[in-house]
């Protein structure tokens, strides 16, 4: 069985301007989710960089309504509908995501397509409205969304099971909740946010952003005995040393695998 792969289209935070929002694609030979899509038409040169075409995305999930993570959907929903137009994209785009996020989606959408965009996005495009724990299928995965229960913005990550049988879950853009433990402990991936190095804490102030550290998500992997951890949505001044410095801190902490991804690279899962 042919395992799936971890593409990381973007890696930075709100406000990086060097490297792309945080976005990846989950995908095997038949099946690809997009999660998240940045903050602009950048998701398009992305999915081109990576090699991953537009044809072959049929599932978005969206974590929450913050600009660096939705607006690049309404492009990737604008292009979908372009090319079923033209007869260059076949069957239907899923967009899920909570209330908030599919009524911000379809507000954008119905405030900036053209006509003939609109009507043709009533036939290609589904929004499906999830609730904390709803299960669903995506091709070959199975997903569990579940709320993330942040101070700051309403945010949902996921469990998605893989055809290998093994545990993928995204903790979405904040650190981890103790009330998903039953949902995260024992994950086979998890994949986690983490601003900055602890030791940068005092000159970037993650806790103050509602955000984490390597070295704080490298605990939470160990107390619930995660397999391999995956760390982005990080700041980019260190961008030249980042994936060094940030593996180095979170094993002090953390026995398991450690990756620590720039824009485009591959993870096989």
């Amino acid at each position: 069985m042919e395992n799936a792969k971890l593409t990381m289209l973007g890696t930075g935070n709100a406000v990086v301007s060097h490297i792309y929002n945080t976005c990846f694609v989950v995908s095997t030979e038949n099946t690809s989710l997009l999660v998240d899509a940045g903050g602009g038409n950048g998701i398009l040169s992305q999915m081109d960089r990576a090699g991953i075409s537009l044809s072959r995305i049929h599932d978005v999930f969206v974590t929450h309504a913050h600009t660096d993570h939705m607006l690049g959907v309404v492009w990737v929903i604008r292009m979908f509908i372009q090319r079923s137009i033209s007869g260059d994209c076949n069957g239907i785009l899923n967009v899920w995501g909570h209330e908030k996020v599919i009524e911000m989606l379809k507000y954008i959408s119905d405030n900036t397509l053209a006509p003939k965009h609109l009507k043709q996005m009533v036939k290609c495009i589904v929004f499906h409205t999830l609730k904390n724990r709803d299960e669903f299928n995506v091709g070959e995965f199975h997903l569990t969304a579940f709320d993330i229960l942040s101070t700051k913005e309403k945010q949902f990550g996921f469990v998605c099971r893989m055809p290998n049988d093994e545990k993928l879950v995204c903790l979405g853009d904040e650190p981890y909740n103790p009330q998903n433990k039953e949902l995260v402990e024992n994950a086979d991936w998890m994949m986690c946010e983490a601003f900055c190095k602890y030791a940068d804490r005092d000159a970037f102030h993650p806790y103050e952003k509602h955000h984490s550290t390597a070295m704080d998500a490298a605990m939470i992997a160990q107390q619930l005995n995660v397999k391999n951890l995956v760390l982005y949505h990080t700041e980019e001044k260190t961008i030249a040393t980042r994936k060094r410095d940030y593996t180095v801190e979170a094993q002090t902490k953390f026995t398991g695998n450690i990756f620590v991804p720039d824009d485009l690279d591959e993870i096989k899962l």
